[in-house]
């Protein structure tokens, strides 16, 4: 759902994620300022199968598979409506299995109807049917509630999703935890039965501290973009994302060569994690989203501390997410980036050693709360991600290019500072010895 807000089709600047309650029922609420859809675009987004998404101006989509509505709504809850505009005509689609069940139909029934500038029903004659299915089988009962959740879609364009009917635990609590955190969605801990004690635990992190972004929404966002293009408000405060390959110490670049891809070669990040040094392992991007987190690679895997702290970064756009985007197709291409990126990070690792003992008076690198190198702050206006000189630790709630002390971007109308293009790894030193 988030994806769909951030493709370049929609071009959202902020997304709105909420819960409310309508009519006594628990509701997540979806809500973007992107381009709107028309009734065309709505029934191919509640229909299975359809991807028409395509890279504008060198921003790439995340979507691939065209399911990404229909498998997200539906897995958190059983019902959904979605209200949108395009500055021309509002439009309301409907997704819900209750009224499939109910009716007994055989077919996926996506009701459909639209509203024109002077806010009457389009083809009333053909929408009998759709606005009929609306009314008796969603939370809104009139025209009059649907033309009010229209209206709530912040400006002329945009879309807003309700989805009800959430999942619910065999307690018949709903699936996510709402109370721990006001400003946040959780997964709820699961409850070791032989200790009492309630944690969170992936199958893949049995022998790990498992960070906090596999179970708050807000923690997840803030690293869901290798470069975050839009603002994500969680039940009414922003996620302060973060420009995750700045956000390193110790930062050196590697290159990744695999004959699979000759000549093309794919840089990777690594440097020390700043926030906690319990959280380490390989972030691997596709098109700028997070597939996997805090994936362990190389002496990571050893029960020693050789490889505690390191994060690696990498973005595998040769590589092809599962259809849930929380996992790769397991390939030999996969298999074969796994086992290099293990090298790279042992040798990333051997390179700090051997710093160490050069210079024994320091503390460990692994064993201090470190500062990034850098210090990256985006832009509330522009969204443009700025590099601010060191010293600077503390920053305002909101940030714009005009408090930038370089006077060369303090103005939003001027680019971003250029990435480094150079692929050249850094020396290795340690092999030479």
């Amino acid at each position: 759902l988030i994806d769909n807000a951030y493709d370049p089709d929609v071009n959202a600047k902020q997304m709105w994620i909420d819960k409310t309650i309508i009519n006594e029922n628990v509701c997540l609420t979806f809500m973007d300022n992107g381009n709107g859809m028309n009734a065309d675009k709505l029934h191919k987004m509640l229909s299975f199968g359809f991807s028409d998404k395509v890279t504008l101006n060198g921003h790439v989509p995340v979507g691939l598979y065209g399911n990404g509505f229909k498998s997200g709504s539906m897995r958190l809850g059983k019902d959904a409506i979605v209200f949108t505009k395009n500055g021309d005509i509002m439009s309301v689609g409907m997704l819900s299995q209750t009224f499939l069940e109910i009716t007994k139909a055989e077919h996926v029934i996506v009701p459909i109807i639209s509203f024109n500038k002077s806010r009457k029903v389009m083809k009333p004659d053909e929408s009998t049917a759709s606005l009929r299915a609306i009314l008796d089988h969603s939370l809104f009962s009139t025209e009059e509630e649907l033309l009010a959740e229209l209206d709530a879609v912040i400006g002329k364009k945009g879309t807003r999703i309700i989805i009800w009917n959430l999942r619910r635990e065999k307690n018949e609590q709903t699936e996510f935890d709402f109370n721990t955190d006001k400003y946040d969605i959780r997964i709820p801990a699961d409850l070791d039965e032989v200790t009492g004690k309630r944690g969170y635990k992936k199958q893949e992190r049995q022998d790990q501290i498992v960070p906090e972004s596999d179970y708050s929404l807000r923690a997840y966002c803030s690293i869901l973009y290798l470069k975050p293009r839009m603002q994500i408000i969680i039940r009414g405060q922003k996620v302060q994302t973060q420009l995750v390959s700045k956000s390193l110490a110790h930062i050196e670049r590697d290159v990744y060569k695999p004959k699979f891809l000759a000549p093309k070669t794919v840089r990777i990040t690594f440097g020390f994690n700043c926030r906690n040094k319990d959280h380490y392992g390989m972030m691997m991007y596709h098109r700028n989203r997070l597939i996997k987190a805090y994936e362990r690679v190389g002496y990571q895997l050893k029960a020693n501390n050789m490889g505690v702290g390191v994060i690696g970064i990498i973005e595998c756009n040769f590589l092809k997410p599962t259809h849930n985007k929380q996992d790769f197709d397991y390939t030999n291409e996969y298999r074969r980036t796994i086992h290099a990126l293990g090298e790279k990070l042992n040798d990333y690792w051997n390179e700090m050693q051997a710093k160490k003992t050069e210079y024994p008076l320091e503390v460990l690198v692994e064993d201090i709360q470190k500062r990034p190198d850098q210090t990256w702050v985006q832009c509330d206006i522009c969204l443009k991600w700025r590099k601010l000189p060191d010293g600077i630790d503390r920053l305002p709630e909101k940030w714009y290019c005009s408090y930038n002390p370089d006077p060369q971007f303090r103005n939003c109308n001027v680019p971003e500072e250029p990435e480094d293009d150079d692929l050249i790894p850094y020396e290795k030193t340690h092999k030479k010895k």
